[in-house]
């Protein structure tokens, strides 16, 4: 009960920097030479998981986001309780795939991780461009942050949706006053944006190359 309380008091975005650092601690334990091909899927996932939390404040608009993300997150999370020890690390998945040659597929658990690392980018530079400037309308903001990282692998039908999506924001100050726990102001919840960031950017750059080491990095949807 207490370990709850403790929880509820927290932001999403404070709960997302525990989860990140978690990941940090696991890095010294990974042998310096497989340091770059190493993605913790339990820290990953949870950190995706809580972005599901992100996007359900930001309202139904997102409602096409949120479905990718709980099924790209189920289809890693099945193949990680198929074999807990080979997948604690999802590189592996990665080098599985690429050798049954299944990785492109659409279906695939390579697809997955691709689009999941993409939200995330999205997630990262929003709640930057949040911190940076919470003057600006949430329609930019999210038009911004999509533009730059989701919009180039999205085909003329994906991209529509989130069009449509975009004229159904709610106000930059509506959202802020939901991403804040309670008791919590916007000097301490930019700080927080500010420090999960800053965990976010190198594990990004990480997960980017490694994708692109597999040849999937340039997957696009329809």
């Amino acid at each position: 009960m207490k370990r709850r309380r403790d929880v509820e008091k927290k932001s999403e975005i404070r709960l997302a920097i525990e989860e990140l650092s978690v990941a940090v601690k696991l890095e010294p334990a990974v042998a310096a030479d497989r340091r770059e091909s190493h993605i913790a899927a339990r820290p990953f996932l949870s950190l995706c998981s809580l972005i599901l939390q992100l996007l359900d404040k930001i309202g139904p608009t997102m409602a096409v986001l949120r479905q990718d993300v709980q099924q790209n997150i189920q289809r890693l999370e099945m193949l990680c309780e198929s074999d807990p020890a080979s997948y604690s690390n999802l590189v592996e998945m990665l080098r599985k795939e690429a050798l049954d040659g299944t990785a492109r597929k659409g279906d695939s658990c390579s697809r997955a991780l691709v689009w999941l690392t993409r939200c995330v980018d999205l997630t990262a530079v929003l709640l930057q461009n949040l911190a940076n400037d919470p003057g600006q309308s949430m329609e930019e903001m999210v038009e911004n942050s999509y533009s730059v990282t989701m919009k180039p692998w999205h085909g003329w039908i994906s991209a529509t949706a989130y069009r449509v999506a975009l004229k159904l924001l709610p106000d930059s100050k509506t959202f802020m006053n939901l991403l804040m726990a309670k008791g919590q102001n916007f000097d301490t919840l930019k700080d927080e944006i500010q420090t999960l960031v800053s965990f976010l950017m190198p594990l990004l750059e990480d997960i980017h190359s490694i994708l692109k080491s597999y040849a999937v990095d340039r997957l696009k949807s329809p």
